[in-house]
C-alpha cells in the first residue's frame, strides 16, 4: 500500500507539473482530429515508453436559462455504439483562437443560440492516462437563439436537443442514467458554482 505523508493542506492540494526528459518522441498515427504519439521518456533510474493521443483540446459549454434548466443535446457516438446525453463541446482546431471564442461558436453551431454572458468553470484533463486533452468548460447564461439555424451533417444532422432542470440532469449523472464525463463534470461543476453563489 502507497506510504501516506498527510502533509498536503487543502489550500496546497494541486496537480504538480512535472516534465521528464524526452528522450524520443515518434509520430505513429496523424489523424483527421488528433495524432497518436510514442514518447521514449527517462523516468526513475530508467526509461519507459508510452503511447498517448495528442489532442488539440475542447471546449464544453454548460448552458442554463433563467428557469435554471440546463441545455442537453444527444447524438450518435460510434466507440460506444450509444446516442449520449452530451454538453454542447468542440474542438480547439482553429490557430490561435482563445477557448472562451471556441466555446461560442460551438454553442452556435450546435445549438442555434449565442449567450451575453461566459463565466469559466473548471478545466479537465479529459483521460491523461491515454491523451493529453484538456478540455475548457464554460458557463454561459443570458441565451437567445440565433436567426439563422447552421446545418449540420454526419452524426451532427440528427441532434437531438432538449432542456432540462440541472437538478434532473446532475440526478440522471449521479444514478448512473447518463455516462458522458464532460456532462457529469459540466453539470456537476454547475451545480457547485449555483450553490457557492
Amino acid at each position: 500500500m502507497p506510504e501516506r505523508t498527510g502533509g498536503v493542506s487543502p489550500e496546497s492540494l494541486q496537480d504538480e507539473l512535472f516534465e521528464p526528459v524526452v528522450i524520443d518522441s515518434e509520430l505513429v498515427y496523424r489523424g483527421a482530429v488528433w495524432d497518436v504519439r510514442s514518447d521514449r521518456i527517462r523516468y526513475g533510474d530508467g526509461e519507459i515508453v508510452r503511447q498517448y493521443i495528442d489532442h488539440t483540446g475542447a471546449v464544453a459549454i454548460v448552458a442554463v436559462d433563467e428557469d435554471d434548466r440546463v441545455l442537453l443535446i444527444q447524438q450518435y457516438r460510434h466507440p460506444i455504439r450509444r446516442r449520449d446525453w452530451e454538453l454542447p463541446a468542440g474542438l480547439l482546431d482553429v490557430e490561435g483562437e482563445e477557448p472562451v471564442v471556441a466555446a461560442q461558436r460551438e454553442l452556435a453551431e450546435e445549438a442555434d443560440l449565442r449567450a451575453a454572458h461566459w463565466e469559466p468553470l473548471l478545466s479537465a484533463f479529459a483521460t491523461p492516462g491515454g491523451s493529453n486533452e484538456i478540455v475548457h468548460f464554460f458557463l454561459a447564461t443570458g441565451l437567445s437563439e440565433l436567426p439563422d439555424a447552421h446545418a449540420r451533417e454526419d452524426e451532427e444532422a440528427d441532434i437531438r436537443v432538449e432542456w432540462i432542470p440541472l437538478a434532473d440532469a446532475v440526478g440522471a449523472v449521479l444514478d448512473g442514467r447518463m455516462h458522458n464525463a464532460l456532462l457529469a463534470i459540466g453539470v456537476l461543476a454547475a451545480e457547485r458554482h449555483r450553490a457557492r453563489a
